[in-house]
Protein backbone atom coordinates (compact mmCIF):
# COMPACT_ATOMS: atom_id res chain seq x y z
CA UNK A 1 0.00 0.00 0.00
CA UNK A 2 2.48 2.39 0.79
CA UNK A 3 4.55 1.51 -2.24
CA UNK A 4 1.63 2.27 -4.60
CA UNK A 5 1.31 5.41 -2.84
CA UNK A 6 5.05 6.68 -2.96
CA UNK A 7 4.85 5.08 -6.98
CA UNK A 8 1.59 7.75 -7.19
CA UNK A 9 3.09 10.61 -5.79
CA UNK A 10 5.72 9.77 -8.21
CA UNK A 11 3.96 9.77 -11.24
CA UNK A 12 1.98 12.72 -10.38
CA UNK A 13 4.94 14.91 -9.81
CA UNK A 14 6.34 14.19 -13.05
CA UNK A 15 3.10 14.59 -14.56
CA UNK A 16 2.94 18.19 -13.30
CA UNK A 17 6.82 19.32 -13.90
CA UNK A 18 6.16 17.62 -17.54
CA UNK A 19 3.22 20.00 -17.73
CA UNK A 20 5.09 23.20 -15.92
CA UNK A 21 8.03 22.57 -18.72
CA UNK A 22 5.56 22.44 -21.41
CA UNK A 23 3.90 25.95 -20.57
CA UNK A 24 7.01 27.45 -19.80
CA UNK A 25 8.31 26.35 -23.16
CA UNK A 26 5.45 27.93 -24.67
CA UNK A 27 5.61 31.29 -22.81
CA UNK A 28 9.05 32.06 -23.24
CA UNK A 29 8.79 30.96 -27.02
CA UNK A 30 6.04 34.08 -27.49
CA UNK A 31 7.80 36.83 -29.32
CA UNK A 32 7.61 40.26 -27.54
CA UNK A 33 5.59 41.39 -30.79
CA UNK A 34 2.81 38.19 -29.38
CA UNK A 35 3.33 39.86 -25.76
CA UNK A 36 2.44 43.14 -26.69
CA UNK A 37 -0.63 41.88 -29.12
CA UNK A 38 -2.21 40.25 -25.90
CA UNK A 39 -1.03 42.57 -23.74
CA UNK A 40 1.07 40.06 -21.64
CA UNK A 41 3.73 39.96 -19.52
CA UNK A 42 5.52 37.02 -19.79
CA UNK A 43 7.48 37.10 -15.30
CA UNK A 44 3.43 37.32 -14.67
CA UNK A 45 2.62 34.49 -17.11
CA UNK A 46 5.60 32.40 -15.69
CA UNK A 47 4.24 32.78 -12.70
CA UNK A 48 0.30 31.84 -13.09
CA UNK A 49 2.07 29.32 -14.12
CA UNK A 50 4.21 28.03 -11.21
CA UNK A 51 1.57 28.74 -9.08
CA UNK A 52 -1.67 26.52 -11.02
CA UNK A 53 0.90 23.83 -11.17
CA UNK A 54 2.34 23.75 -7.87
CA UNK A 55 -0.10 25.95 -5.89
Amino acid sequence: MIFNDMISRTKDRIAKHRRYNELVSEILSLSDRDLADMNGNRTEMLRHVRKQIYG
